[in-house]
């Protein structure tokens, strides 16, 4: 029976079992390592949910067909298999659902979820090192032309020492022309004298 429920789990993501509540397939994205420069693989898990526990009739309709039954008796076998769930989780404290996790309760009889792993030989961190390659030209479209990225980075380079130059340039004037009033103040207020002149 977990063979055909684990099935339509991993297909739609969700089961629903009445009394219970539902269990969730949530898949948590692959993520770089940069320190082991790995990639790790996605990982999955599962979350119950114990608020929301009503099957849809696609389901049903999924179990009739894969059990070769009526979609009536679907519905009521499927209830009788979540009665004896619930029985056999409250008489032996825990059940294993293979592949899924397991189901148990704790001392105030709340029913909890603990998830099963995924397996380890199933998804392994694979080796991510970064290559950066130097002289690597690739097309690129700036406005309405198509330039390569070696006569970009000759265009930018131009810019940027054209900038420099100017610059420079302008920082020069900047400072003559600070420095030449610093001295017409000077000789304005000592006079054309460059000693120290004190009267007595």
């Amino acid at each position: 029976m977990f063979s055909v429920l684990n099935a339509y789990l991993f297909q739609h993501r969700s089961i629903s079992i009445p009394g219970l509540g539902t269990i969730y397939l949530e898949t948590l994205p692959a993520e770089a390592d940069v320190a082991d420069r790995t990639m790790l693989p996605p990982v999955y898990r599962f979350r119950f949910d114990k608020y929301f526990d009503a099957p849809d009739k696609e389901f049903f309709g999924y179990l009739a067909s894969q059990q070769n039954m009526l979609d009536f008796e679907a519905i009521k076998w499927y209830n009788e298999f979540s009665f004896e769930l619930r029985n056999r989780i409250r008489a032996e404290d825990e059940v294993s659902w293979d592949g899924v996790g397991i189901l148990k309760k704790d001392g105030s009889g709340n029913i909890l979820f603990e998830s099963a792993k995924a397996p380890a030989f199933f998804l392994q961190p694979t080796p991510a090192i970064r290559v950066q390659r130097e002289d690597a030209q690739h097309t690129l479209v700036v406005g309405d032309r198509e330039r390569t990225s070696g006569e970009m980075n000759e265009w930018l380079q131009e810019e940027n020492s054209g900038r420099r130059r100017i610059s420079w340039w302008v920082v020069a004037i900047v400072l003559a022309v600070a420095g030449l009033a610093v001295l017409g103040w000077h000789f304005y207020t000592h006079g054309w004298s460059t000693g120290n002149q004190i009267k007595i």
